[in-house]
């Protein structure tokens, strides 16, 4: 219990540690209240102790009678010196406990300095009784270690009156064993850290890929050897985790790292960078666990956008699909910038319950409708519009599953180019200045339905900018979301758990990946850039990534060895799936803009990105609304958009079978 440390005077340390009852009373109790006085006693005992030692240490007890006479004198002078040494320096105002090597530093000056000072004086003054220079030596020494021994015997026993304070269940439960890669500052101070909680933790030794500090000892724990010796020397070990403590290591070092403790069947978990210490998010020894994104072979994406803020400022916003991955956190960002109305927009009712209520938490001035309806209910939508009348319109709603669509074109069509449609003509026809569509790159050169269903959303939004010129119009094309619902990496967690196999379809399919911050980071920035107007824009999502080697990953992650202990089972690419998705099409070209992450694609055959035939997109919308009874008129229309690589020349009698457990 800090409040009864004597030597603690940190006021934030005594109201985190509050008083048992009891502590203020007694000898603690008055510790606790006079601590400088009392630090200054402890410091003046030790000074006239170690110079009595070191007296009878030179005269083997004997001390002539000479030096017993001026001995009173010279014990006053040293004390009145040590004592004057340790109030400037700080030392009545350390906490023990809390004692590093700056406070030995500290304590060497003042041991040091105040020896020299009392050595001039009775060695330089005929009229005061000479010191021997022995005494004054072994007296600085000793009254050193002596300081010092006090400090650690203090921690240590502080750290053993918190083990006997613990309850017993959790006394009897055993510390989790832990190696920590980096010797560096940061892995010493994440052990430091580790070391004051003896019960929860025990440090079996660091990695490091410094060849000269193997075989050392840090703090009193081993450097075992280098990360490429870790599947050798981490197993008889038995540890429960280990703790990577390179906040600033990059994704490339990062999977070597994962790649060689594989062998030792731990899981990793990482030290929080610098940042997040110091503004307080964590603390060195709140330790998380690796994530899959901090392996990624691309650095995150963030768009500075000061001028977001005064876009949103004071308007009224509506986000369709806001109950889903990307639409919530478009209404998060969104609400974040101070719209003075936020309409959020889906058929899914507890998932929008929840952003709704998270949303109403962070920002209770902000008024916010929560409107549970279908896109294709036309009524609805005009009184939607008509009441809130939104000044910016982000459209995230649509059908996204690939094997899904595959078997049920019909709704992907009404959804997905129907849906779009609906809500953009509104956009325009009610006043909103921005309509911004949500896409993919599935519809770059489609080869499944969902693909083709966005490309024709995409070619909708380019068609109505000419019907609505007082409205910008955007389409935001993107790969694949880390942390989304149909993320692959939630499902290839689960199977992680439940032992394996994990499925995928291909050993060589890649896809582009991004976390769903920059996915939307990405919507908005688009959304306000003036070239991109009527046009389709793309960020440059760096190199695609091999599925087998997330997989790979999030094995290593768990602390198994891919293939070994998780078996992988390879089912074939589906109807629909492409081996690499790309952002681009085939016949279009790419323009730079003011951002260097975002392009904008042009299609070659209408130059300014316009829609091929004018009227197309309004006349397929106008066919959906009057119905689509089945499936293969859905496949006939899919047919007619005349989308590159699109296999639609059939359907099944029945609908094609499928692996709940496939990743798409």
């Amino acid at each position: 219990n800090t409040t009864a440390d004597p030597m603690n005077s940190d006021p934030a340390r005594h109201r985190a540690w509050p008083a048992e009852p009891g502590a203020s009373e007694g000898v603690l109790g008055f510790a606790r209240r006079n601590r400088h006085g009392v630090a200054l006693l402890i410091y003046g005992g030790v000074a006239t102790f170690t110079l009595l030692v070191a007296y009878g240490l030179r005269f083997d007890l004997a001390v002539p009678v000479d030096y017993q006479e001026a001995l009173g004198l010279h014990v006053s002078v040293l004390l009145g010196l040590r004592l004057l040494a340790v109030t400037l320096l700080g030392l009545t105002r350390v906490p023990w406990r809390y004692v590093g090597p700056d406070d030995m530093a500290r304590l060497t000056v003042a041991g040091l300095a105040s020896s020299v000072v009392f050595t001039a004086l009775f060695r330089g003054v005929g009229a005061l009784p000479n010191v021997p220079y022995s005494v004054v030596l072994m007296e600085a020494a000793l009254f050193i270690l002596m300081v010092a021994g006090m400090w650690l015997l203090y921690r240590h026993f502080h750290e053993l009156s918190r083990i006997r304070k613990t309850p017993v269940v959790e006394r009897r439960r055993p510390p989790r064993k832990i190696a920590v890669v980096g010797a560096g500052e940061n892995g010493n101070a994440l052990v430091r850290q580790l070391l004051r909680m003896p019960r929860e933790y025990q440090v079996m030794g660091f990695l490091d890929d410094n060849p000269e500090l193997k075989g050392a000892r840090l703090q009193g724990i081993p450097v075992l050897g280098t990360v490429d010796e870790a599947a050798q020397v981490l197993p008889p070990l038995e540890l429960n985790e280990v703790a990577i403590a390179i906040p600033s290591a990059q994704p490339v070092q990062l999977r070597r790292i994962v790649t060689a403790l594989e062998g030792s069947r731990v899981p990793v978990k990482v030290m929080p960078g610098v940042a997040q210490a110091l503004s307080g998010e964590r603390t060195p020894d709140q330790l998380r666990q690796l994530r899959i994104e901090d392996l990624l072979g691309r650095e995150p994406v963030t768009l500075a956008l000061p001028e977001l803020a005064m876009d949103l400022d004071g308007t009224t916003v509506l986000v369709t699909g806001a109950a889903g991955s990307i639409g919530s956190e478009l209404a998060r960002q969104v609400a974040a910038n101070h719209p003075a109305r936020l309409v959020l927009l889906d058929q899914a009712e507890s998932p929008l319950y929840w952003i709704d209520l998270e949303l109403r938490q962070q920002y209770p001035g902000l008024r916010i409708d929560t409107v549970v309806a279908d896109i294709l209910d036309t009524e609805r939508m005009d009184q939607l519009f008509a009441s809130t009348t939104p000044d910016r319109v982000y459209h995230a709603a649509a059908y996204k599953h690939v094997p899904l669509m595959e078997e049920n074109p019909r709704e992907a069509l009404r959804n997905n180019v129907l849906g779009t449609w609906e809500v953009a003509t509104r956009a325009g026809a009610f006043g909103a200045g921005r309509f911004v569509l949500v896409s993919t790159d599935k519809a770059a050169d489609p080869a499944s339905v969902m693909g083709a269903t966005k490309r024709a959303a995409e070619e909708a939004v380019q068609e109505l900018q000419a019907h609505y010129p007082d409205t910008h119009f955007t389409a935001v094309r993107f790969g694949n979301v880390l942390g989304s619902n149909g993320s692959v990496v939630p499902l290839f967690q689960k199977q992680v758990e439940a032992g394996g196999p994990i499925t995928i379809t291909h050993p060589e399919v890649t896809r582009y990946f991004m976390m769903i911050p920059e996915a939307v980071q990405l919507v908005l920035q688009a959304g306000l850039l003036p070239e991109a107007r009527g046009r389709i824009a793309m960020l440059d999502m760096g190199e695609p990534v091999k599925i087998v080697d997330l997989a790979r990953n999030l094995v290593r992650l768990a602390g198994l060895r891919p293939e070994l202990d998780i078996q992988f089972t390879y089912v074939g690419l589906r109807p629909g799936e492409k081996l690499h998705e790309t952002l681009q099409g085939m016949a279009e070209s790419v323009a730079p803009t003011s951002l260097s992450s975002v392009q904008l694609l042009t299609n070659g055959a209408a130059p300014q990105g316009e829609a091929r035939k004018p009227g197309r997109m309004a006349a397929l919308a106008e066919r959906l609304r009057r119905g689509v009874p089945d499936a293969r008129s859905a496949q006939s229309l899919l047919a007619a958009l005349g989308t590159a690589d699109l296999q639609v020349a059939g359907m099944p009698a029945t609908p094609a079978t499928r692996s709940p457990d496939v990743p798409r």
